[in-house]
C-alpha cells in the first residue's frame, strides 16, 4: 500500500540526518576571552614601559645635553663631579634645635657653603657669594636655594643672623659632610662652595678661594644648569 511505504522511509531519512555517526569533529573551538586578555596583557606592558620612558626621557635629554652635545662643558668654571654621589640618609639639626632629614632638601638646586659656626673670613665670603650669585639668577633664583652646613657646636655670630634669613642652616657632623663632599686635592672642605642637582646629586665644585672677580663665571654654570634642566624641574618643592 502506498500509505506503509512513505511511513516506513521517513524514519529512514531521519536516522540518517540525526545519526551521530555522520558528525565531523575538527577540533575545539578557542576559550572565550583568551586570546584578548593576552593581548591587553602584551598592549598594558608596551604603555608601562613607554609611560616610564616619558617620564625619565626629559631628565636624562638636559643631561645628554649639557654634558655630552653643548661644548660649553669643556669650559665650565666649576669642576664637574663624576660618581656625583647623593644627599646622606642622615638627619641634620636646625639652629633651633630641631632635627630635619638631610635628604628632604631634594627637590631644589643647592647651593652648599660648609664651615664652623664660627664662621671666619673665608666662611663670610662663601656666604656673601652665594647670596650675591642667587640674586643675579633674576626669576631663576626661586630654582635655587642657599645651604650652610656647620660642622661644629659653635654659635652663629649675631651679625650674621640676618643675612641668613633666606638660607638654610643646618648642623651636620664634620665625618658625615666629608664622606659626601670632597675638596679638591691640597684644599680644605671650607674653602669651597657646592652645586647639588633637584635629585639630590653633588654634581659640581666651584673654585677654592673663589672671590667677586670670579662670581660672573660661576654664574655662568649657573645659568647653563638651570637652562638644560627646564624642562623638568620647577620652583619649590
Amino acid at each position: 500500500m502506498s500509505g506503509s511505504k512513505s511511513s516506513d522511509a521517513l524514519p529512514a531519512r531521519a536516522a540518517t540526518a540525526e545519526s551521530p555517526l555522520e558528525m565531523t569533529i575538527h577540533g575545539l573551538p578557542p576559550l572565550p576571552g583568551a586570546v584578548p586578555d593576552a593581548q591587553r596583557t602584551r598592549s598594558g606592558r608596551w604603555k608601562m614601559l613607554a609611560v616610564l620612558a616619558v617620564c625619565a626621557a626629559p631628565v636624562v635629554a638636559s643631561y645628554f645635553t649639557y654634558y655630552v652635545l653643548r661644548p660649553e662643558q669643556r669650559r665650565s668654571f666649576g669642576e664637574l663631579i663624576a660618581d656625583q654621589p647623593t644627599l646622606p640618609s642622615v638627619a641634620a639639626r636646625r639652629l633651633d634645635g630641631g632635627s630635619q632629614p638631610l635628604q628632604a632638601l631634594q627637590g631644589q638646586w643647592l647651593l652648599v657653603s660648609v664651615s664652623g659656626g664660627a664662621c671666619g673670613p673665608v666662611c663670610e665670603s662663601n656666604l656673601y657669594l652665594q647670596r650675591q650669585l642667587r640674586e643675579t639668577l633674576g626669576r631663576e633664583k626661586d630654582r635655587l636655594d642657599r645651604v650652610w652646613l656647620i660642622t661644629d657646636e659653635a654659635p652663629v655670630p649675631d651679625h650674621l643672623q640676618a643675612a641668613l634669613e633666606q638660607a638654610t642652616v643646618l648642623r651636620l657632623p664634620e665625618a658625615v659632610v666629608s664622606g659626601w663632599l670632597r675638596p679638591e686635592a691640597g684644599h680644605a672642605l671650607q674653602e669651597h662652595l657646592y652645586l647639588v642637582d633637584p635629585q639630590g646629586h653633588w654634581m659640581m665644585r666651584l673654585p677654592a678661594g673663589l672671590g667677586k672677580a670670579e662670581a660672573g663665571k660661576a654664574k655662568r654654570d649657573l645659568d647653563r644648569l638651570l637652562r638644560a634642566s627646564s624642562s623638568w624641574d620647577q620652583p619649590g618643592r
